[in-house]
């Protein structure tokens, strides 16, 4: 869950692919703006599950009020609108997981992903227990459980968030996808399969969106599904976009390719302006 050109990924000025290693200077590793990308995830956690959670709670307490397809676009369209939001400050990761993925594929400096996990567990929990007032009397606050058992849920969880991040690896890291559509992009394809996981495995696919209202409805029901499925589902996800990436030599052989394009339209539109040059009245006079 992040955007296209934002310093969540690239930190453009100060954090590169080696921000961890030792030769980088105090600054380098903790950005004058960090504290404001900590607060941006904060904020955006917060959103996330008190959307997604509240629409899954009114939906299980009465589907009249809100229906299981509803809940699943609102899920949806709260990704995408913070992906636009704060994407450009902290990326919009909104998931531990996700953050993680990054770090692991060297898009994210290792020295930040405490202080992101901090935040997104944070405003999970702040944002359940909040839910726990405003909902009252309704008790279960959008927990993620197994519909049937945890081995399909586990399965469905590792599959429905290896395409999430599949999609976000695409459109946040790679330079040649339309970035433009990064929020649009990432949101559907939550919105998308969370209606197939969600009778099934809930469709959380990210462990401060399950643990918040766990703790704030005290149900811990197979808890370690939704830590190991999401990992495992980012992990896989990003590993594999960066195996069919265009690296440095397939890109230095497509831009040979344009070039090689580009000068023959080139010669053609000279010729043709020769033509016309020579078929003009003027053309003798010059």
């Amino acid at each position: 869950m992040a955007s296209h050109t934002t310093n969540e990924i690239h930190d453009i000025d100060v954090v590169t692919a080696q921000s961890f290693l030792p030769q980088k200077s105090f600054a380098d590793l903790f950005p004058p703006f960090l504290a404001r990308k900590v607060v941006s995830e904060m904020i955006s956690t917060f959103l996330l599950v008190f959307v997604t959670c509240g629409a899954a709670a009114l939906s299980k307490s009465n589907t009249g009020l809100v229906s299981q397809l509803g809940a699943s676009v609102a899920g949806g369209l709260i990704v995408t609108v913070m992906i636009y939001a704060v994407g450009h400050i902290s990326g919009a990761h909104m998931n531990p997981a996700v953050t993680l993925a990054f770090a692991v594929s060297r898009h994210f400096p290792w020295i930040q992903v405490p202080f992101y996990w901090v935040a997104q567990i944070s405003g999970a929990l702040v944002a359940s227990f909040v839910l726990r007032e405003v909902l009252h009397p309704i008790t279960n606050l959008g927990t993620t459980t197994p519909g049937d058992t945890a081995m399909k849920a586990l399965v469905m969880e590792i599959v429905v968030t290896f395409c999430m991040m599949f999609v976000t690896s695409a459109v946040a890291t790679d330079t040649k996808a339309v970035g433009e559509l990064a929020g649009l992009a990432v949101g559907s394809s939550v919105c998308i399969t969370s209606i197939l996981a969600g009778p099934i495995s809930g469709g959380s696919m990210n462990p401060a969106r399950t643990l918040g209202p766990a703790v704030a409805s005290r149900n811990y029901d197979s808890l370690w599904v939704y830590f190991i499925g999401p990992v495992l589902g980012t992990l896989s996800g990003s590993f594999s976009y960066n195996f069919i990436r265009m690296n440095d030599h397939n890109n230095k052989l497509q831009s040979q390719g344009s070039s090689s394009t580009q000068k023959m339209s080139s010669f053609k539109l000279r010729r043709l302006q020769s033509q016309e040059m020579a078929n003009s009245p003027n053309y003798d006079n010059v």
